[in-house]
């Protein structure tokens, strides 16, 4: 494609060169580094006057550190003349803190989903999934559920949960049913774990005869890893926003999807001009 350059930042760059090589391009050079007083200083390393820049870069480890060099990196391309500067947040920081609206945006902003992707690993890799039902672990992700149980034509439930203060649930109750029947966890991010760690256990008493998890962000901090290793998963799935190699070597239950084509996708529609809604509910080939 002409005209177009993409740049990883540091945080994800296995993520970026799978971005790359499916569009057919070679990553942007760039260099990262601090200084000594630890300020970020970033240096691109080839022209990109005129060009349509894609810089991709995830909100997961040092956050604040990689939130301000995506910011430095789209400065300098901007200084150097580029005719369009695109962010490519696979996972979205202080997105979790009840943000609802997101007034503070005065440009276009796409939001990408992973449902597609989930219904096609939920079709290709659990044999039982017609006799499945789609649970949420809070009822604040009632419509995401519905939504995935909808397309798949199988019933869905959700589990109430009070919370005494973050990351700390007191009390859980089930709403549906799952006697007998493979239940699926989704939810949009897992952080410490405490959550899906109790609704397994709730949902195996309720008589499900295997769970599995879908997750979109897995974070994994603090305790989280021990907990999965110690509950009664069939699998706890994730997609690629955050990189899971060193968490996946301590914990065999982790599987993950790669979306890397979707973000390549919608870098593609964006540089043409094409509708990225397509993307809403089909992954590509």
């Amino acid at each position: 494609m002409p005209n177009i350059k993409i740049f990883s930042g540091s945080s994800h760059q296995d993520l970026s060169q799978k971005v790359a090589d499916r569009l057919g391009l070679e990553l942007g050079k760039v260099v990262t580094k601090k200084f000594s007083n630890q300020e970020t200083c970033v240096e691109i390393g080839e022209s990109v006057r005129g060009e349509d820049v894609y810089i991709v870069q995830s909100g997961c480890g040092e956050i604040n550190d990689n939130l301000m060099e995506l910011l430095i990196m789209i400065n300098a391309c901007k200084i150097a003349s580029a005719s369009r500067v695109t962010a490519v947040i696979p996972c979205f920081p202080y997105a979790r803190q009840d943000k609802k609206d997101k007034g503070f945006f005065d440009i276009p902003v796409d939001n990408l989903y992973a449902e597609p992707a989930v219904l096609k690993w939920i079709k290709e890799n659990i044999p039982e999934w017609k006799n499945c039902t789609i649970v949420s672990p809070d009822a604040g992700g009632a419509k995401r559920v519905t939504s995935i149980a909808d397309r798949l034509n199988v019933d869905f439930a959700l589990i109430h949960k009070e919370r005494k203060k973050a990351n700390e649930v007191d009390r859980m109750v089930l709403v549906g049913d799952v006697k007998d029947r493979v239940a699926i966890l989704v939810d949009d991010m897992a952080d410490t774990c405490g959550t899906v760690c109790h609704a397994v256990d709730k949902l195996i008493s309720a008589g499900a005869v295997k769970v599995y998890a879908i997750l979109t962000h897995g974070i994994f901090s603090g305790p989280a890893i021990s907990r999965i290793n110690n509950a009664c998963f069939e699998a706890v799935v994730v997609t690629n926003t955050i990189p899971q190699e060193e968490k996946m070597k301590h914990c065999p239950k982790i599987q993950v999807i790669d979306i890397s084509m979707i973000l390549a996708e919608a870098i593609r529609r964006t540089h043409n001009g094409e509708s990225v809604s397509y993307l809403f509910s089909h992954v590509p080939l």
